[in-house]
């Protein structure tokens, strides 16, 4: 699939807002995979789709939770979640989109892994430092994203789970263990 194809394709799922930030993933996933060496097409297509579920109503990205037999844990966490994990079972069910690689960078998202990918840590990233982005520590995460991808996502990370526990809101294990394994990473 081609760039103005996908970009078609995702407007339809998304307000003028979200399109925009989507464009704005794109370029700084383009730029992180172009500095970091990720595959800058799957990277590309990764960004364009990582919010393709975010609209869907919540009762549907539940019910395909349950049925596709996803992390049941989800549903008892910030609904947030539930569009990157729905989001990559849509993209390959309604776009047709089944390169494992593009659809596991959308599924984590918003959440991370033990063991992320490159192109899963340039979605992530990608995502949290966008231009369009206006939010207390974006900027220094930026910074080391010219320099640094792991230390990058530590840092956004960190700010995310610290976001989180001010609000005292529970924070997605899966969260945690993705901070954990990075900064085991920047040990070794």
């Amino acid at each position: 699939m081609d760039r103005e194809g996908a970009l078609q394709t995702v407007k339809e799922h998304l307000t003028d807002h979200r399109y925009q930030h989507t464009i704005g993933v794109m370029e700084t996933a383009i730029v992180l995979a172009e500095r970091y060496g990720a595959d800058v097409k799957k990277a590309e297509l990764a960004a364009i789709f990582h919010d393709y579920a975010k609209f869907r109503p919540k009762d549907e990205m539940k019910q395909i939770i349950l049925d596709q037999g996803m992390e049941q844990q989800l549903l008892v966490f910030n609904s947030e979640l539930w569009h990157a994990p729905v989001g990559a079972f849509l993209v390959e069910k309604e776009v047709g989109l089944n390169d494992e690689e593009i659809l596991d960078a959308i599924r984590y998202h918003t959440s991370g892994r033990v063991g992320m990918s490159l192109l899963d840590k340039v979605i992530y990233l990608a995502d949290y430092i966008e231009p369009g982005r206006r939010f207390p520590g974006v900027d220094e995460v930026r910074e080391f994203a010219k320099a640094n991808l792991n230390q990058a996502l530590v840092q956004a990370i960190k700010n995310s789970i610290q976001f989180l526990m001010k609000k005292n809101q529970p924070v997605y294990p899966d969260t945690i263990y993705t901070y954990n394994d990075l900064v085991k990473l920047r040990e070794d």
